[in-house]
């Protein structure tokens, strides 16, 4: 289907003005009577964070999402495009996205005035309505609003004429969404110069106003006051916000492992109870008086252990030729070694770091194990291996001999097809987890030397 091409074919094709805010209010709300999700690939939001975002959006309001870090606010924000009208018509060549029906830079409205409805149209699609700045100390004015442009005035156009001006980010976003993150980093007088956005809608620059009332969604986002020192957002811009959102870290586990698994790119098979135990440790670590919770422990935590703990298991296939590796409690040491570093201690921890994470990474392992294995009698294992059946595996074990090392017992088949273990990978996984659990119960004994852990 063809589109309108000039003014005057629009208006015959019954097209209306909106407000970028109505539009999204309609589309909104359509969304939720069909029974779709606004915003799919967020998890553990559902009863908490969406039913106040969509409160927000269908009462029109500028929205800042105040969370620690890795809580999915930037993914949220940008999510609020697909809200908007695939495509959205405006004045050819408007550097304001100007509606051909409602023009507000003087040079849309003089355009239509010399070509009336032969005035040409250009369509902008949803994914170019949308503005994007991270807020940092040297953000200026310019870059937000806008500045004269010598040039311009250099052709002989007076300061006061709007169009000796260069639109900075915001007016360039009119009749979209505009969003800031990180916004207390936003210089405080940089921020004044959001005020007027905000309530008057109108823009200054130089000391001139120029009467144009914009139609922005500001979107900003932040983290809580008493974790940032770096600055605050000022009370009058904060003000003028009409929802202020509290995200938060998923508050069941099923959520925490969903998003591990939806954002995880993982090099080879990582099993369910490893990405439980990986999600357990990270909200033990958001637990613990030993971390600084004022930082957070970020969702990224969780996704980047998984990928760890995947790409072990896949450097181990290509020592030991393994064509499809899975990864297994052993690759779980790797999490402690490569990610200390992305968690942020309390003062007095001081050289304590790893085996504060080595305490709560066995903590998630148990518990995990005696979740998934719990109702399988393992004491026939237990007594095999005390009675001289050793299990010797390690980063240089292949999933063959960790299983040619078990005694031949019904209870291995109970622990495979509890944890719905089928390949030799999977079925070494499901054992290492049983040996571990055993090991932490203090059932069975375990010595570790040199890249190998013996379990007899």
């Amino acid at each position: 289907m063809s589109r309108p091409g000039t003014l005057g074919e629009l208006k015959s094709s019954g097209w209306e003005s909106t407000s970028v805010k109505e539009e999204i209010r309609r589309n909104a709300i359509a969304r939720i009577r069909a029974g779709e999700p606004l915003f799919p690939q967020v998890m553990g939001y559902e009863d908490t964070v969406v039913p106040q975002l969509e409160n927000a959006l269908i009462a029109g309001h500028d929205i800042v999402f105040l969370g620690e870090r890795g809580q999915a606010k930037t993914r949220m924000i940008r999510s609020l495009v697909e809200l908007l009208d695939e495509w959205m018509p405006i004045i050819a060549g408007s550097e304001v996205n100007d509606d051909p029906l409602a023009p507000i830079s003087r040079y849309a409205i003089h355009l239509i005035a010399e070509h009336g409805d032969e005035t040409r149209i250009d369509w902008v699609h949803r994914s170019d309505r949308y503005g994007e700045k991270l807020a940092t100390p040297d953000t200026s004015i310019a870059d937000l609003i806008g500045e004269v442009d010598p040039i311009k005035v250099a052709e002989g156009r007076y300061l006061s004429d709007e169009l000796t001006l260069h639109y900075g980010l915001v007016p360039r976003t009119n009749r979209g969404i505009f969003a800031i993150n990180e916004l207390p980093d936003l210089a405080e007088r940089i921020q004044v110069s959001m005020l007027n956005v905000m309530e008057e809608r109108d823009i200054q620059v130089r000391g001139y106003t120029l009467r144009l009332p914009l139609d922005v969604l500001v979107v900003a986002s932040a983290n809580p006051e008493d974790y940032t020192n770096r600055g605050r957002i000022i009370t009058p811009l904060k003000d003028r916000f009409g929802a202020e959102i509290r995200t938060h870290y998923p508050l069941e586990l099923d959520a925490e492992v969903g998003v591990i698994r939806q954002e995880a790119h993982l090099s080879a098979e990582v099993p369910d109870h490893l990405l439980q135990i990986i999600g357990r440790f990270a909200r033990l670590l958001r637990e613990s008086n030993s971390v600084d919770q004022r930082s957070g422990v970020s969702a990224r935590f969780a996704i980047a252990a998984a990928e760890t703990v995947a790409a072990s298991a896949r450097h181990r296939g290509a020592v030991l030729g393994e064509p499809d590796p899975v990864a297994r409690i052993v690759d779980l040491g790797t999490i402690v070694d490569v990610l200390r570093g992305k968690l942020e201690f309390e003062s007095g921890e001081e050289g304590r770091e790893q085996a504060v994470l080595e305490h709560l990474l066995r903590r998630a392992t148990a518990d995990t194990a005696s979740r998934a294995l719990g109702g399988v009698d393992v004491g026939p294992l237990v007594a095999a291996i005390e009675d001289g059946s050793p299990v010797t595996t390690g980063e240089r074990v292949s999933a063959k001999n960790v299983l040619a090392a078990l005694p031949g017992l019904p209870v291995l088949d109970a622990i495979a097809e509890r944890l719905d273990a089928h390949s030799d990978g999977q079925r070494a996984a499901a054992v290492e987890l049983a040996l571990e659990g055993l090991y932490l119960a203090k059932r069975i004994d375990k010595t570790s030397d040199e890249g190998e852990s013996v379990y007899g």
